[in-house]
């Protein structure tokens, strides 16, 4: 980490600690705002019941407005959405979780078709495409919210991101890399996020996106 990067964790230090179950916002029992029905890129349903055959996969990689673009780009790929997940608090808003005080990462909700796009496809996006090895940050986005995080519904699931977990950190310690950082746990509730943040670089094309990847390939290793 450079000097300029040191500075910065050092100023934003409160927020990149984990926020205590009995420190953290009180949220509410509803959402505070209605979320949009339909995709505004793909024209399909934001929120299950998804058709039969589709599953769901929720990542989180920095900021959620370009990682949300980069799944919903996929061949394979239902629909996306993002939202507030693996936190504390119950229905969050943005500026509750930018306070750092919900204990709640960007995530996005990938819903997709596993007969034309799989798993292992959507870790390869996933690590390729941010720097899983910087903690509680992304880039110039410092705090617990942009965490590298792989939130996993099953039990196969699981097995795999943690198979190419382990490979990926692997191939990054080889080219000199540090060590990835990625927290990989059970999906807890994914709490969708206002309606200006779904599809945000659809509606904003010039819009913000800080994520960069860390330039080394992502091999998908085969399953014991």
């Amino acid at each position: 980490m450079n000097s300029i990067g040191k500075l910065m964790m050092m100023l934003n230090a409160d927020k990149t600690q984990m926020v205590a179950a009995e420190d953290a916002l009180p949220g509410r029992g509803e959402p505070g705002f209605v979320v949009p029905e339909t995709h505004a890129v793909l024209g399909t349903p934001l929120k299950p019941p998804f058709p039969e055959g589709i599953e769901v996969a929720y990542f989180a990689l920095g900021c959620f407005w370009g990682a949300e673009r980069l799944y919903w780009e996929l061949d394979g790929v239902y629909s996306t959405a993002v939202g507030y997940q693996e936190g504390i608090t119950p229905n969050p808003t943005y500026e509750e979780v930018c306070s750092g005080k919900t204990g709640h990462a960007e995530a996005v909700m990938v819903a997709y078709d596993p007969a034309r796009i799989s798993y292992e496809d959507l870790l390869k996006v996933f690590f390729e495409e941010h720097d899983p090895t910087q903690g509680m940050r992304q880039g110039n986005d410092v705090g617990t919210q942009y965490r590298s995080g792989i939130y996993y519904v099953n039990d196969s699931q699981k097995e795999t991101a943690e198979r190419v977990a382990a490979a990926y950190d692997a191939d990054l310690r080889g080219a000199g890399k540090e060590s990835v950082t990625t927290e990989i746990a059970p999906a807890g509730p994914f709490y969708y996020a206002e309606d200006y943040h779904q599809q945000y670089l659809h509606k904003v094309p010039n819009g913000y996106c800080g994520l960069k990847g860390t330039g080394v390939a992502c091999t998908i290793p085969a399953a014991a």
